[in-house]
C-alpha cells in the first residue's frame, strides 16, 4: 500500500463507490421498519445522503490540476465543507432529539465509510501514471 502513494494515480471512478454507499441507505430502509427506529431519521439520513452525492457530482466537474488551482483549491474546500456540513446538520437534530439524530447520523455514517473505503481500494489498485507524465 505504501507504493501506492509514491507516484500520482489518476482520480478514481466515483461511479462504483457512490452506488455502493447508495446501496447501504437502500438496504438500511428495511432494516429502520424491523427494529423500530424513527423512519424520519432513515429519510434524513437519505436525504443528506442525496445532497452529499450531488455536491460531489458538481464539485466532480470542476477541473483539476496544475494548470487549474483556482477550481482546484474550490474543489478541495467543497469536498472539506460538504462533510463538515452535512455533520453539523446531524449534530444539531442530534441534541434536539438524541435517537432520531442518532439514528440519521449511523446510517450516513455507514453510507459514507462504505464509500470512502471503496474508493480508497480502487485508487490504491489503480495504475499509476507513467514516470514522467505530468498527473491530471
Amino acid at each position: 500500500m505504501p507504493r501506492a502513494l509514491e507516484t500520482p494515480h489518476p482520480v478514481p471512478n466515483r461511479r462504483v463507490p457512490a452506488l455502493a454507499g447508495t446501496a447501504v441507505i437502500v438496504l438500511a430502509l428495511p432494516v429502520f421498519a424491523l427494529v423500530g427506529w424513527p423512519l424520519g431519521a432513515w429519510g434524513l439520513g437519505a436525504v443528506l445522503w442525496a445532497v452529499f452525492q450531488l455536491i460531489g457530482i458538481a464539485l466532480g466537474r470542476l477541473p483539476l490540476g496544475m494548470g487549474t488551482l483556482g477550481t482546484s483549491g474550490v474543489a478541495a474546500f467543497g469536498r472539506m465543507f460538504r462533510v463538515i456540513a452535512l455533520m453539523t446538520i446531524l449534530i444539531v437534530v442530534t441534541t434536539h432529539n438524541e435517537d432520531f439524530g442518532l439514528s440519521a447520523a449511523l446510517l450516513f455514517a455507514l453510507a459514507f465509510t462504505v464509500e470512502f473505503g471503496i474508493s480508497l481500494a480502487t485508487y490504491a489498485n489503480s495504475e499509476p501514471f507513467p514516470r514522467g507524465e505530468p498527473d491530471r
